[in-house]
């Protein structure tokens, strides 16, 4: 076998492994949303005002977002009068590509943000309890899986534990962690763990931070302060300060995406367990209100369940359940 048929077919594996890990990690919403969304494609002979109803009712059910949910009826319903369509099967594939377009957004801010001239600054900012550690954890590993020399910077001295976790991970991925005592302050961590960084020629550094209500001002300018430091250290970090959602919390977690928007200077979202979740919609509200992207999401409890976010991939996804229908009808 030649090396490029090799490297082809190694590629095609890695891609139909991504692919399942969306669809097994999307089960319950597609189980959810999209079983209800064909039932009414299929049950619907006609399209009225009834049927525009009944899918308002199931987006927002699944916590797509009351703005986004009339923004995409009012889209389709212009669809509907342009194509003169007047089957609902017609509109499978419109819906589809409204979703992929609204989550895909302007495509500029795809992917992480990377320091092409030294060492890349992560920063990560959330409340408690949404799985931020292990996020930091398993993006050091991704990380590391590409060949990368990291560092993790125990910046939450404040929640009694939180050091001790961030080792955990750090000895599970073999990544050192820069820490002191917990009380210390934050922003005194992460200058040590940038001189660190520096002098051990790491590439790239992820900071943890203190799980933070977004309406505590001391925890807000600590977070300020953070900032300060590393900008000072290293011109232009943090090149990515990730805000860390729980899924489950459905429309709680768009309310405080949109505050640490305002106030922390965050530049992406990662959505944790999207898995254990019926209501996945909520991507598509935080990405459509909201002009920030989403670039990880947690599909699982394994080291390789956190994955680079891709629209194409989350609504083909979504709507296998569709698609197969589609394929029964011709």
């Amino acid at each position: 076998m030649s090396f490029f048929k090799k490297l082809r077919e190694s590629i095609a594996s890695k891609t139909e492994a991504v692919t399942n890990k969306f669809r097994d990690g999307l089960a319950k919403t597609r189980d959810a949303f999209v079983g209800r969304v064909e039932e009414l494609f299929t049950r619907r002979k006609k399209i009225d005002e009834e049927f525009f109803e009944e899918l308002e009712e199931i987006l927002i059910g699944a916590d797509v977002g009351v703005n986004t949910v009339m923004e995409l009826i009012d889209d389709l319903r212009t669809e509907v009068k342009k194509r003169k369509i007047e089957q609902p099967s017609e509109l499978r594939p419109i819906l589809s590509e409204k979703l992929v377009n609204m989550l895909r957004g302007s495509g500029e801010d795809a992917g992480l943000k990377e320091n092409p001239n030294g060492i890349t600054v992560i920063l990560f900012v959330g409340v408690n309890g949404v799985g931020k550690t292990t996020t930091i954890g398993k993006l050091a590993w991704r990380f590391k899986q590409q060949g990368k020399k990291v560092l993790l910077a125990a910046g939450d001295t404040f929640r009694a534990g939180a050091i001790e976790q961030l080792e955990v991970w750090g000895n599970r991925v073999g990544v050192d962690v820069i820490k002191q005592e917990a009380g210390s302050d934050p922003a005194a961590v992460m200058f040590d763990a940038v001189q660190a960084a520096k002098k051990h020629n790491v590439d790239v550094l992820i900071c943890d931070t203190a799980g933070r209500l977004q309406n505590k001002a001391n925890l807000m300018e600590e977070l300020a302060k953070i900032h300060r430091v590393i900008q000072r250290e290293i011109p232009g970090a943090p090149h990515e300060t990730l805000l860390a959602l729980d899924a489950t919390t459905g429309q709680n977690a768009l309310q405080q995406a949109k505050l640490f928007g305002e106030k922390s200077g965050v530049t992406g979202l990662v959505l944790t367990k999207l898995d254990g979740t019926a209501k996945g919609g909520i991507v598509i509200a935080i990405r459509n209100e909201l002009s920030l992207p989403v670039k990880f999401i947690g599909l699982g409890e394994k080291m390789d369940d956190l994955q680079p976010f891709d629209a194409d991939q989350f609504v083909h996804a979504l709507f296998a359940g569709l698609a197969a229908a589609e394929e029964e009808e011709k």
